[in-house]
């Protein structure tokens, strides 16, 4: 199959289905993913043959995610703008110090599951997303600094601290990375603790404007169904109050007829 065919035949291909067959595969991926590349830090003891299993489990889930990349940027109409929106992915695939990030995809999948309403998915996102990204944060922390002179993150229970301390932006201080990889690792981590406050602050805000409105709503339409009751009961006044007057005419027409 020539490129051109390949490349018609995927664009000829909806990214809506790839995405909608493709999500739970790559949640399962992602899994699987998640304790190949645990295990191995979490046991240092670990025999050989079973580092080897788990590093051929993060390789080949790997290519599997760069797959789903590739696709979905080749099915995109606008690929420079879609690569654009896409910029956090890419980087981490192709930059190593942050591939454990690509376990963001278990939120991404879980939040196309999930409720369609606003706070529901940001729900989704503030509880499982902070778990996640804080175990990840801190295994690839633990790995990276383990094995340096002078570091303070050296057992998981360590590397879970610092994470947690530093996505809250308290940041006691008593732990830090001292390898660059580490670095890297506490500064994505410092901007999605300032990302997730600024999406529970933003829904927050989202959620009393629509509060504030739905109760406006209410008000103008309890107010139009008062005005409603009123303009009817004004009419129906009225009507008898026309009746009363004909009444009174046709009784002094008669009057006087009789009186003729």
């Amino acid at each position: 199959m020539t490129r051109w065919h390949l490349r018609r035949n995927v664009k000829d291909f909806p990214r809506s289905t790839w995405e909608r067959y493709s999500e739970w595969p790559l949640l399962v991926a992602a899994l699987l993913f998640l304790g190949a590349y645990s295990w191995p830090i979490l046991d240092p003891d670990l025999g050989a043959g079973w580092v080897g299993l788990c590093g051929t489990v993060v390789g080949l889930t790997w290519m599997l995610f760069i797959a789903d990349f590739a696709i979905r940027l080749l099915a995109a109409e606008h690929k420079l703008k879609w690569l654009g929106a896409h910029a956090f992915d890419a980087a981490v695939l192709l930059l190593p110090a942050l591939r454990p990030l690509q376990l963001v995809l278990l939120i991404r999948v879980l939040n196309r599951s999930a409720s369609h309403g606003l706070r529901g998915r940001v729900g989704l996102y503030v509880a499982f997303g902070s778990a996640i990204l804080a175990y990840v944060a801190a295994l690839a922390a633990l790995q990276a600094e383990r094995g340096a002179d002078g570091a303070s993150i050296t057992t998981f229970g360590d590397a879970m601290w610092w994470a947690l301390t530093t996505m809250t932006t308290v940041g006691y201080g008593d732990t830090y990375p001292i390898t660059e990889t580490g670095r890297v690792v506490g500064a994505s981590l410092m901007v999605a603790g300032v990302t997730l406050a600024g999406i529970v602050t933003a829904t927050l805000a989202s959620w009393l404007v629509d509060k504030v409105a739905v109760d406006d709503q209410e008000a103008a339409r309890a107010a139009d169904e008062r005005e409603a009751g009123e303009r009817a009961q004004l009419r129906e006044e009225i009507a008898a109050l026309r009746s009363q007057v004909d009444r009174l005419v046709a009784a002094q027409l008669g009057d006087g007829g009789s009186r003729g």
